[in-house]
């Protein structure tokens, strides 16, 4: 039943002019007929026809009342302004000056409004004083009677007056409520993008650490591994383990991180990558024919915000899987942890080729070829999540450098 009347509401409010124009069809079919017999009535034949066309006059423009308001206050003021002039005696169609009154208080703007109010306030006093009782005639007798009367049709000018402008403050209101209601709505689906935008950069940057790491080592294991075994066959076994081991790691983390997306409790409480991992990870790459030599510095270790351990782990990883792809052969590489007064720095260099065979200095130091750089671009996102800094380029003796900076305490 509900939704059968909000469906009837909404017609209404999306045909207001159909419907008007039927309410005023049905006006004057009742008030036009009604005006014509009271003339005759009164033995004015000759005049009924004009009262019909006055009645028409005024009754007619209230199909306008809601889409054209201030053009319908206006025809309806001339014709009562007409009707006074050419002494029409006052007809029941006159309902239609305190209709118009109401609709310029609901549906016009706030001068027609206070307009129409001082108009049929004056035209009150002129339709008494010219058809009822004379306001300036001497018989004192008359005065309390006309006084009466032009306070009673006040009274009713006055009543449609503020019903029409209670009408306007509460669509205003209601008007307001809906495009608050609106903008909350365009603000919350922002926020969904915002939101679903971060974890599709935060699932792409672990992809990406995942992936390519994963791969640079297979792929360096086993370019390396069919050409050595040429020498020394036995050191096929030992290259295709360490190609297994890095296959069944990286396969291991796809799972959680498939696991975390598909809601799997026991994947979203698995331990994440972090700073305790280094030794295995920098196994891996010794494995893989890299030689990495790591430096901790500073005082004692402190407490970083939750997730800047995983930062920190990609980061070494992603420098050292650049250096792999990028460094050339006989390239070394060294990773520093120095934890400073304020944060921890995390420094990961190699004396490779760098910048002059692979790299291209792009605003912070972004990698040329087909990745497009995505491995520091998602190391800078990773780092500014925890206030962090992160530069990279090319080193002056030659190599390639990248140093991230994760203060303890987010601001």
């Amino acid at each position: 039943m509900d939704v059968f009347m909000h469906s009837i509401y909404d017609w209404f409010l999306r045909h207001r002019f159909a419907v008007d124009f039927i309410l005023m069809a049905v006006l004057w079919l009742a008030l036009a007929p009604f005006s014509m017999v009271t003339s005759v009535y009164d033995g004015n034949y000759a005049s009924s026809w004009l009262t019909v066309l006055f009645a028409t006059a005024l009754v007619f423009p209230l199909a306008w009342r809601r889409t054209r308001t201030v053009m319908a206050g206006c025809i309806i003021a001339a014709v009562a302004i007409l009707q006074w002039a050419l002494f029409v005696q006052p007809m029941p169609a006159d309902i239609a000056v305190p209709v118009i009154v109401y609709a310029l208080a609901a549906f016009g703007p706030r001068w027609a409004s206070l307009g129409g109010l001082g108009l049929a306030m004056i035209g009150s006093i002129m339709l008494v004083s010219r058809f009822f009782y004379d306001l300036t005639s001497r018989s004192v007798a008359d005065l309390p009677y006309g006084v009466v009367t032009v306070i009673a049709v006040w009274v009713l000018v006055l009543f449609s007056w503020t019903a029409g402008d209670l009408t306007r403050t509460k669509r205003l209101r209601q008007q307001a409520l809906s495009d608050r209601a609106h903008r909350l709505e365009i603000e919350a689906q922002h926020e969904r993008e915002l939101a679903a935008s971060d974890e599709r950069a935060h699932i792409a940057r672990e992809m990406h650490d995942i992936v390519a790491h994963s791969l640079s080592v297979i792929i360096t294991q086993a370019d390396g591994a069919r050409y050595a075994a040429v020498a020394n066959p036995e050191i096929a076994p030992e290259t295709l383990a360490t190609i297994a081991q890095t296959g069944r790691s990286s396969l291991q983390e796809m799972r959680r991180l498939l696991g975390v997306l598909r809601g799997d409790a026991e994947a979203s409480t698995r331990p994440l990558p972090g700073l305790i991992d280094l030794d295995e990870l920098l196994l891996g790459i010794r494995a893989a024919g890299l030689p990495v030599t790591v430096e901790v510095k500073g005082g004692a270790r402190r407490l970083l915000p939750p997730g800047a351990e995983l930062t920190a782990y990609r980061v070494v990883q992603e420098g050292l899987t650049n250096t792999m792809k990028h460094a050339g052969p006989n390239a070394e590489a060294s990773v520093t942890l120095d934890w400073t007064a304020r944060g921890l720095d995390v420094s990961v260099r190699d004396n490779g080729r760098g910048a002059t065979a692979s790299y291209s200095e792009k605003g912070s130091g972004a990698l040329s070829g087909p990745d497009g750089g995505n491995g520091l671009r998602g190391m800078t996102e990773r780092v500014k999540l925890y206030d962090g800094t992160l530069h990279t380029g090319p080193l002056p003796g030659g190599g390639f450098g990248i140093t991230a900076s994760i203060p303890y305490t987010e601001n």
